[in-house]
């Protein structure tokens, strides 16, 4: 039993790795499962700021002509005058802001409710249901996009006797009685539910699978015991 309940929640949990493409003009929203957690990524824009600097001016050179001085009963002194280049302000060039944030979203978790809780009988069906919603569905605002998140679950029921049932509702209590199981001994029995959520995400209109999935794991015990036998006359 544990041989193929341990492929099955191998092969569930492996999520291929998200992909952006080019982010410059338009918002590039993704959704993808990591770590058991649904992750809304978003990015816009580069973070390209240029900051360009004109080259400092050298002074050019200036060609002087000497005339010897006029005869002058009290001669000025002479002045040197110094010349100071102008620099041009650097030109700064900031191109389209770098806009980018990541969020983090769980999945609702539920234990197994089964019915009845204490020593069902052998041959008597036994009663399975989880409480999880038959859709999870989450709105979410991430650098001024709005993306909406759409999961459904699925369930993967391992009854510790062999049997295992796969469907897509979470089950009942009584009376409705979605899912059952018959036990044809007596004994303790583990039981496993995989529940694996799958969706899509829609952002400007546009409809996308969510890459990967996640997968949540719950067991039981049920115990099973025989009938009384009775004699009567």
């Amino acid at each position: 039993m544990k041989a193929l309940i341990i492929p099955i929640i191998a092969a569930l949990l492996i999520a291929p790795l998200p992909a952006f493409a080019d982010c410059t003009e338009s918002a590039c929203v993704d959704v993808y499962t990591k770590n058991n957690q649904i992750i809304i990524e978003a990015r816009k824009g580069s973070s390209d700021t240029v900051t360009s600097r004109a080259p400092k001016a050298k002074p050019s050179p200036t060609s002087t002509l000497w005339f010897p001085p006029k005869y002058s009963p009290a001669p000025r002194p002479y002045v040197k005058r110094s010349y100071r280049a102008r620099t041009a302000a650097p030109k700064r060039v900031t191109r389209t802001a770098n806009l980018s944030d990541r969020l983090t979203k769980l999945v609702p978790t539920a234990g197994i409710a089964f019915q009845p809780e204490f020593e069902a009988l052998i041959n008597v069906p036994v009663i399975f249901w989880v409480d999880v919603p038959q859709v999870f569905q989450s709105r979410v605002k991430i650098i001024g996009e709005v993306v909406d998140v759409t999961l459904r679950p699925g369930f993967i029921w391992s009854y510790g006797d062999g049997a295992v049932w796969a469907t897509t509702n979470p089950g009942a209590p009584y009376p409705k009685a979605m899912i059952t199981h018959t036990y044809s001994k007596p004994g303790t029995y583990p039981v496993l539910l995989l529940t694996t959520w799958n969706g899509s995400f829609t952002h400007n209109g546009a409809v996308r699978a969510v890459t990967g999935k996640v997968v949540n794991a719950s067991v039981a015990t049920v115990t099973v015991v025989s009938a009384p036998t009775r004699f009567t006359k």
